[in-house]
């Protein structure tokens, strides 16, 4: 991975504010280079800046995030796949509910307190805690797509149709 490609990684996946020397030594780069790099992810609309005293530090732009992610849900996958991806994931919540007797991770969460599980049941729980949170995140994710789809599959034919008459 390259110096600019390490500093993306870290800048993108940043849950607060950082600054330029904390995301430097993150990604292993020169504070230079990780300087420039910033700076162009802020033009380009893929992280925030926000003043904090004397300090600049940057975060991801969640919103560009999160549509960057539906588009390539859509780009990348049918209509059909993202409809049968989010069966799958739906039957695996319900079989997890089934299997613990609970509506939500949440409450499977407040199972952990039990205290006749043993390790080995606490281990599992956890995981399949933290399987259903990402589980929900993807089926959200996979709504909005579905929801998008059209109109992304509409925008995408009428640049193809400008496209067309330009070099006609």
């Amino acid at each position: 991975m390259s110096a600019r490609e390490r500093i993306r990684s870290v800048a993108e996946t940043l849950s607060e504010p950082r600054s330029i020397n904390w995301i430097s030594e993150q990604a292993e780069t020169a504070w230079s280079t990780t300087n420039k790099e910033l700076q162009d992810l802020v033009d380009q609309g893929r992280l925030r800046q926000v003043e904090a005293g004397e300090t600049t530090l940057y975060q991801p732009d969640y919103t560009q995030l999160l549509f960057d992610e539906i588009r390539t849900l859509i780009e990348e996958n049918s209509r059909e796949e993202l409809r049968t991806e989010l069966t799958a994931i739906t039957e695996e919540i319900e079989e997890w509910q089934e299997t613990y007797g609970v509506k939500t991770w949440a409450d499977l969460e407040q199972s952990l307190a039990d205290d006749n599980l043993s390790s080995v049941d606490l281990r599992e729980r956890r995981d399949v805690i933290a399987f259903w949170q990402e589980n929900e995140q993807d089926r959200q994710l996979i709504k909005h797509a579905l929801a998008l789809y059209s109109d992304v599959e509409a925008a995408r034919s009428q640049m193809a149709n400008t496209d067309e008459r330009a070099t006609s």
